[in-house]
């Protein structure tokens, strides 16, 4: 490209590393959401190292050249909102880097109920000795819902302790590489009976948007545990809360909340068998630094006139 681009990065905290290859070839602006009104006129590129920031959707009459917005995350319905669906711009986000430590994530909340962590823990500061039997994972029923590169790697790990493991995606099929079967979400009420681990994966779109739903719940078997990993709002926590308090589902781990942080006073937080973690599933040591590589990466192609990897369908809300 004959002119030199101009690349805005949407910060809060803290700043990308690794931005000398970016800058050696481009004009980069850093701005935060109280200015970033100021920095995006002229700009060709915007990289949301904010990922949560609504500000975009603020500034947008001011985005007079933009081509590209890539976000540092691999949800994007933070950014999504209709006149960006309906441009040109092109959105990439940064699938594979929370591929692992997600899958890790899950298959550690599993081992920590089915062998009875938190009992443990809670009896040994009461240094009392209580011989109790736990429970196997091999051969329980592992439903992952959302059939993404996340749910990809959660499945092929829980496979490989053991565990069987179905998907849950937009549409039916059988012979799926990673979970042999996938169930259509519309028909979620009638396969989760025989389910033991309901993990949440699936990104947020209208179509996913309280997916797991209280007849979801109901419908599900005794002794239930349920990991949401995705976005608070795939679930119905008033109806999962029910549902424990009446022992129907056995436990919980949340990593994500419809309201980040969660409230004080949130019942959530004082619920017997359920686990709060500060949306933090993915965020294994290292993480930041590879959202970084991955962006300057896609940069040098960019720069390079070259096909962009990770390049979202803005009308389905997930790389296609």
């Amino acid at each position: 490209m004959a002119d030199k681009p101009v690349v805005v990065v949407l910060h809060a905290d803290d700043l990308p590393v690794g931005m000398e290859t970016v800058s050696a070839v481009a004009e980069v602006r850093y701005a935060t959401a109280d200015t970033l009104a100021d920095a995006v006129p002229g700009a060709d590129v915007l990289l949301l190292w904010d990922f949560f920031s609504s500000a975009v959707e603020q500034v947008w009459s001011r985005c007079d050249s933009l081509k590209w917005i890539h976000i540092a995350a691999a949800g994007v319905d933070s950014l999504m909102f209709a006149d960006l669906a309906d441009s040109d711009v092109v959105v990439t986000n940064s699938r594979g880097v929370f591929d692992r430590p997600i899958a890790e994530y899950v298959l550690g909340q599993i081992l920590a109920f089915a062998k009875d962590t938190a009992a443990s823990a809670a009896l040994q500061q009461r240094k009392e000795w209580k011989h109790r039997e736990t429970e196997r994972i091999d051969d329980a029923h592992a439903m992952v819902v959302g059939t993404g590169a996340i749910g990809r790697e959660i499945g092929r790990l829980l496979q490989a302790v053991g565990m069987r493991v179905s998907g849950v995606g937009r549409t039916a099929r059988s012979g799926d590489a990673d979970f042999g079967v996938v169930h259509a979400s519309a028909d979620l009420v009638q396969v989760v009976p025989d389910v033991d681990y309901l993990v949440l994966v699936a990104p947020l779109t209208e179509a996913t948007r309280g997916v797991v739903s209280a007849d979801v719940l109901a419908a599900t078997k005794p002794g239930v545990r349920v990991i949401n990993v995705g976005r608070g709002e795939l679930l119905d926590a008033d109806a999962l809360l029910a549902q424990m308090q009446s022992g129907h589902v056995a436990g919980a781990a949340l990593d994500v909340f419809e309201t980040e942080p969660l409230p004080a006073d949130s019942p959530i937080w004082t619920t017997e068998n359920l686990v709060v973690t500060p949306h933090m599933s993915g965020d294994a040591r290292g993480w930041r630094g590879k959202l970084s590589a991955l962006f300057v990466a896609n940069f040098t192609k960019y720069a390079r006139s070259e096909d962009l990897v990770n390049v979202v369908d803005k009308k389905l809300g997930f790389v296609g």
